[in-house]
């Protein structure tokens, strides 16, 4: 199943607006190699689940992989074909917002250039530019 919140306060919010640049979680924090994202934007949960799993593959399930990020805000979406009104429609995916700096993934116990192919797997299943960063 792909990530998603337990339990949540709404069920369904506004879109809202995203500052670009992120000052907080800008360094590793656990692994040794990362994946950065050098662009601002939202990442669904399958698109993460789907760049962890190239990733994890990638480095056959040896070492240790960090998700930094959680999608936790619900979009919602009405059927096709749906006249207008009638409320918002229900929930669709899950998505989290991304700012410029952000840590996506850490990595581990593995070598370094073995972590970058996996991270090049992993950046390709992304909507976002990212880069891979050493500590």
């Amino acid at each position: 199943m792909f990530l998603q919140p337990k339990k949540f306060k709404f069920k369904k919010v506004q879109k809202g607006t995203s500052s670009k640049i992120q000052y907080k979680s800008t360094k590793l924090k656990f692994g040794l190699i990362g994946l950065k994202a050098n662009q601002s934007g939202r990442i669904t949960s399958k698109q993460l689940e789907a760049a962890r799993q190239a990733i994890v593959r990638k480095i056959k399930r040896k070492g240790k992989l960090w998700i930094n990020v959680f999608p936790n805000i619900p979009v919602t979406k009405k059927p096709t074909e749906t006249r207008m009104g009638k409320g918002k429609g229900n929930v669709d995916y899950w998505v989290v917002k991304i700012k410029i700096g952000t840590i996506l993934f850490e990595l581990d116990g593995i070598k370094s250039n073995k972590a970058k192919t996996a991270f090049k797997t992993g950046k390709a299943k992304l909507p976002i530019k990212t880069v891979v960063i050493e500590n």
